[in-house]
This record gives structure tokens, sequence and C-alpha cells, in this order.
């Protein structure tokens, strides 16, 4: 007997993309969301689909694996990569969004879709029925629905933690030191650029090192994703870490005189009228004071006024190898899908792509079709294969790389390669669509 209704836990990325793909499925779908009643300690406005740690989807380059996935979900039919779009902010080659149009709008959008409705009501038990349901709760799972979780997974369900950025006015910067470029651009870029000659870096992380950070309770083990570390993390690695990571200098003079610096930090602009930017890579768990005190002996930051400082969230996801099949179900609970971080991929774009293909196998199922999963040679293939075929023992959450694709049959130059594995892909996915009636 089949149903034609599924239950999605969770108003984040991955939770709004799979009702979207469901309901455009025809299926009917109740959309559970905590907020406005209770909020995670990182998130802050009611609506749907909140960006907490960035306003970036990474770089728009087709030739670049997250480039690839966000092609492949914009001919998939996904509601969030359209959005997207329509509240882009300048970010060069990169997809930024200003995030309160952003949520809004996908808000909006899913409220008014006439098969989705959505419930402001807090979960702490996995329903039990005859409907799919789809756990997309993301980093943040509240501990009674993280314990109930765990009962199916037992120890495998594990907790990490990332680190938020600080957000700064832009009427508090100082421009006659900062300046306007993109890493490599001819032009001015979209990317504010903060310089220091070697004395001030030094100064900069000797301060650093030796400010206060915000503690970890005593049964916490801090296991942090290598893509989003804090700053003060990677400096302890060494003094000079931050010079190939976040305050990288390379391909970035000063268009005014051409000098080239020692280190930059680089901020985004975080909306369309660029009154709010972004620290580029400064996740932290400094405390609010020592922000204050660290960042402000930046150049160009001794007067910026702090819209938002940096913290610390919980990250909690499971040990997909052992836990989820291709199709993104649990092995041990087939009606219950897994989507977003907490099925084990990291950054926006992966989650909002798991959001897609739980939401469309669910509506499959509910349906009683045929489950499907992406080939191999597609990022979105390549995600679930690392998610079901990684070692469990040296499996870890991961942004989409080409690293996670089948080799290439032949040898080519490596400029050409991403080109060339989003044709392959991209050939890949369309076939895949028309073969397995996506739509």
């Amino acid at each position: 007997m089949t149903t034609e209704h599924i239950t999605i836990i969770g108003g984040g990325l991955a939770g709004c993309e799979a009702a979207w793909q469901a309901a455009e499925r025809g299926v009917a779908v109740n959309l559970y969301d905590m907020k406005p009643h209770r909020y995670s300690p990182a998130h802050e406005m009611e609506d749907l689909a909140e960006l907490v740690c960035s306003n970036s989807f990474r770089s728009d380059q087709l030739g670049s694996a997250v480039g690839l996935l966000k092609e492949e979900m914009r001919r998939l039919g996904s509601l969030l990569m359209q959005v997207a779009v329509e509240t882009a902010v300048p970010a060069g080659k990169a997809l930024a969004v200003d995030r309160v149009r952003f949520a809004a709008e996908v808000s909006s959008r899913i409220a008014a879709h006439p098969l989705i409705s959505v419930l402001r009501q807090e979960v702490d038990e996995i329903p039990c029925g005859s409907s799919p349901t789809i756990l997309a709760t993301g980093p943040l799972t509240s501990e009674k629905l993280t314990a109930d979780l765990m009962k199916l997974t037992g120890q495998e369900n594990l907790a990490f933690y990332d680190a938020i950025a600080p957000i700064i006015s832009a009427s508090s910067l100082n421009m006659d030191i900062i300046y306007r470029k993109s890493r490599w651009d001819d032009g001015p870029g979209e990317y504010l650029n903060c310089p220091m000659t070697k004395e001030e870096y030094y100064n900069f992380i000797k301060l650093l090192g030796e400010a206060d950070t915000v503690p970890l309770k005593s049964f916490e083990d801090p296991k942090y994703f290598e893509g989003c570390l804090p700053i003060e993390v990677m400096l302890a690695r060494g003094e000079e870490t931050l010079l190939f990571g976040p305050m990288k200098p390379v391909g970035l003079p000063d268009p005014r005189t051409g000098q080239e610096f020692f280190a930059v930090v680089q901020l985004r602009a975080e909306n369309l009228e660029e009154t709010s930017y972004n620290m580029v890579g400064f996740q932290t768990k400094l405390t609010y004071g020592a922000q204050k005190v660290v960042f402000q002996a930046i150049p160009g930051l001794e007067n910026a006024e702090f819209l938002r400082l940096g913290s610390v969230h919980r990250n909690t996801f499971v040990c997909a190898p052992e836990l989820l099949l291709p199709t993104l179900q649990m092995k041990k609970r087939p009606d219950l899908f897994l989507a977003g971080q907490l099925a084990g991929v990291e950054g926006y774009v992966e989650s909002i792509a798991m959001g897609l293909l739980a939401g469309i196998n669910a509506a499959r199922l509910a349906g009683g079709q045929t489950l499907v999963v992406p080939p191999h040679e597609t990022a979105h293939g390549a995600l679930i294969r690392h998610l079901t075929e990684t070692v469990p023992k040296r499996f870890q959450p991961s942004n989409v790389n080409f690293g996670l694709f089948p080799p290439l049959a032949k040898k080519m130059p490596k400029k050409l390669r991403g080109d060339y594995r989003a044709e392959l892909g991209l050939a890949s996915l369309d076939e895949w669509v028309k073969s397995s009636a996506i739509y």
C-alpha cells in the first residue's frame, strides 16, 4: 500500500529543498521547524533556510566541483539555487547571497506551495508510521532528537564543532587603508582587503595566540572540519599557517599602487547594499571581548563595529557508510531518510543537494516508484559515493571535490580536467534524468 504524504523535520536548507522537490512531484508535505518557539545557539531569524556561518555558496565556475554541483541542481529544478541567484550579492567568481532576503524568499515560496504545510513546532522523537520521513535537522539537532536518533545509530553518531566568522558594519571600515580587489582579477573586484606588513602580521598573531577562547565543556571532544577551522586552531599549527589560509596575500596587490603585502585579510559583502561585511575564513571561538581586541588590530578595522561576533556551534552527523543506503535511506529503517549535514556532508551547497535527492526519493517511495541514485560521474553521485562507499573508520564529512569522483579514463593537463569532468558529469546527469523519469 502506498501513501502520497511525507514528513520532513527541519526547515533549514536541506529540509526546504526536500519539501519543494517532493511537493513538485505531487506529494503532500508536512514540514516541521521549531522556530520561533525555540532557537538553536546559531540561529536568530524566524525564517526558514537561515544561513549562519557564511553567505557564500562558493565558486560558481563550472570547472570546479561545487560549480558543477550547483549546475546539476539547477537542471534538477532546485528551488534554493534559483532563489540564490535572485538574491545574489557581488562576490567575484563565487555565488554569495543576501542572507536575509534569501531566507525570506525561500520561506515565502515554501509557505505558498499548495502541497506544503509548515508546522512551527519542535519534534522530539522520530515519527514511526506508514509514510516516509526525512530527518534534516542539521548540525544543531536538539538533544532529545539526537538521543532518539542514537537509538538507531548507536555510537556511530558523532559530534564535532564549527565556528562562525564575525560580520562588520561597512560604515566602520577605514577605506583609506582597505582596498577593493578579487584575487588575481585585473579589475577592482568584489572583495575588500585589509593589508598587513610583516610587523603587523606578527603583532596580530601574538595577540591571537594570547587571546582567551570560549572553553568547551569537560565532556566535549572537538573534532573540527578541516575546511572550517577556527583561526586560533590554525595558528596553533604554526606561526605562518594563516599565510597559506585566510590571510594568503598572493594575487592581491593594491590596484591603487601595485604594492604587495605580507598578509591580507579579506572581507566579503553580506548584502546587496554592501552595508555589512563578513571576515572571510575568520571562524573563531575567541571570547567576544578578545575578538574585538584582536580583530581591531587588523589595519583598516581599528574602529570596526561588529554586527555579529564569532561563536562556536556543535555539528552532529552520522557514520554514513555504516548507516545509509545510496538512496539516503537508513538501512535499519527504509522509511527514514537523512539529508543535509546530518547525513555526513559539509557545506551549504552539499546540504541542499542531499535535501534535493532525499526529497525526490521520499516522494518516489510515497508513490510506490523505484528509488533512484545519481551516477558516480555527477557531483551528486560523487557525494553519495563518499557517504556510502568510504571505509567507515576513515569516514569524515566532506565538501564536494573532484577527489571524490571516479578516476579519469585518460590523462590530460590539470587545467583542463575540471571542464572535462563537468562535461562528463552533465552528460551523465541528463541521461540519468531521461532514463529514470526523475520529473
